[in-house]
């Protein structure tokens, strides 16, 4: 589908040799005139080889390979410098696993349309996260816990597939949220709610990962507990000033 709005696809990639071929061509085939970025963090497997290789036959793939694996939220606030810095109308960032099918964009585009962000949701009606066991149970709660004592009216708080209005988002940009890692995604809503922007949910479909592994560490749980603690503590502040 070809658009008029100047639009980046953002993932970032470690060792992701066995999906990125995949990826791309399934982004091209359903948004075939956006651009697409891919900020690769020094793969071992050398997954920038295969999008150099890519590169040759496929227009419009931007490709920043950094030093060493320097985290997954600076990946993603590099992305947004990088589309405001290009004048990009929308930024959609999503995983490079797999996970998040290409065929829900056309749904963000239209819905960037009247809203300031997007955000893909499993657990709204209509979505479905094909996750099982353990990995399931503690997504799920875990974004309930966050949607329960953040009082945002949102059932996804950590997918990363989402999209921007860069130009509507006067105010905001990435480099403002502090929380680091994956609550990085969480504390990404939070600063979008806390300035007032439209914030729209989308149902999709997140598919578990067919190669490689999950680079999810078990203390991000942890980390996400505190990085919660902190804005119900700030929320609660806030209030107490409004009523006095």
């Amino acid at each position: 589908m070809k658009i008029k709005k100047k639009v980046l696809v953002f993932t970032a990639t470690y060792n992701e040799k066995a999906n990125i071929r995949r990826l791309i061509a399934n982004i091209k085939k359903n948004l075939s005139n956006c651009w697409i970025l891919i900020i690769d963090d020094n793969s071992p497997d050398k997954t920038m080889n295969v999008i150099k290789n890519l590169q040759k036959k496929i227009k419009k793939i931007d490709l920043i390979i950094r030093n060493k694996k320097l985290g997954l939220d600076t990946a993603h606030k590099l992305a947004y410098e990088y589309a405001v810095n290009k004048n990009f109308d929308y930024l959609i960032t999503m995983d490079a696993d797999l996970s998040h099918d290409p065929k829900e964009l056309i749904n963000f585009i239209k819905n960037l349309k009247k809203n300031h962000f997007v955000v893909g949701s499993r657990y709204m009606r209509g979505g479905k996260c094909l996750m099982k066991g353990g990995r399931l149970l503690i997504s799920r709660l875990g974004n309930q816990i966050i949607r329960f004592f953040s009082g945002i009216a949102c059932s996804e708080f950590t997918t990363s597939y989402r999209g921007f209005n860069i130009k509507k988002l006067k105010n905001f940009h990435l480099s403002d949220v502090k929380e680091h890692g994956y609550s990085f995604f969480m504390g990404t809503i939070f600063g979008i709610y806390q300035r007032k922007f439209l914030i729209k949910e989308i149902p999709i479909t997140f598919y578990d990962r067919a190669e490689g592994v999950s680079k999810i560490p078990k203390f991000e749980i942890f980390r996400t507990l505190k990085n919660l603690l902190f804005f119900l503590i700030t929320r609660l502040v806030k209030i107490n000033k409004i009523m006095k």
